[in-house]
């Protein structure tokens, strides 16, 4: 996968500067999650959030365009090479149905938006190798009929 040019100079900048998404999160005040998004132009950052990226990246306002416009999202219809990507990919394959089977159950026929959402990373330790905890809420939207 080859990276936009954003995107290159935004992590070569944190890279350098020494900080991580988590550090850039007390900075801006917004989710290390969303953050990355921004870096990554899965999502589109304010104006002012834009200039907070850059000044504390000690990048030119050159880039304020870049981060604000709205972004082009997903990967395409494309099956994941990186490992830990892919990894997603394939609990999507193998626990999709049954997710979406057990959604239904409890909530009727409709989706969980991917907009009105949240996503939240956690390292839980276990004596047998630590743990990577995924929590991911989002809204649920009912089909409408008409």
């Amino acid at each position: 996968m080859s990276l936009p040019e954003i995107t290159q100079k935004l992590l070569a900048a944190k890279k350098q500067k020494g900080l991580s998404f988590a550090d850039l999160e007390k900075i801006l005040g917004r989710d290390e999650i969303w953050i990355a998004a921004v870096f990554y132009r899965q999502a589109s950052a304010s104006e002012e959030e834009a200039k907070l990226i850059l000044e504390t990246l000690e990048l030119g306002p050159i880039y304020i365009k870049d981060l604000t416009e709205y972004p082009l999202k997903g990967l395409g219809p494309i099956v994941p090479t990186d490992p830990l990507i892919y990894r997603f990919y394939e609990i999507m394959q193998v626990y999709g149905m049954p997710i979406k089977d057990v959604i239904q159950e409890k909530f009727g026929d409709g989706i969980m938006s991917a907009i009105d959402f949240t996503l939240d990373i956690e390292k839980e330790p276990d004596p047998k190798g630590d743990r990577v905890k995924i929590i991911m809420s989002g809204k649920f939207l009912p089909y409408k009929k008409w």
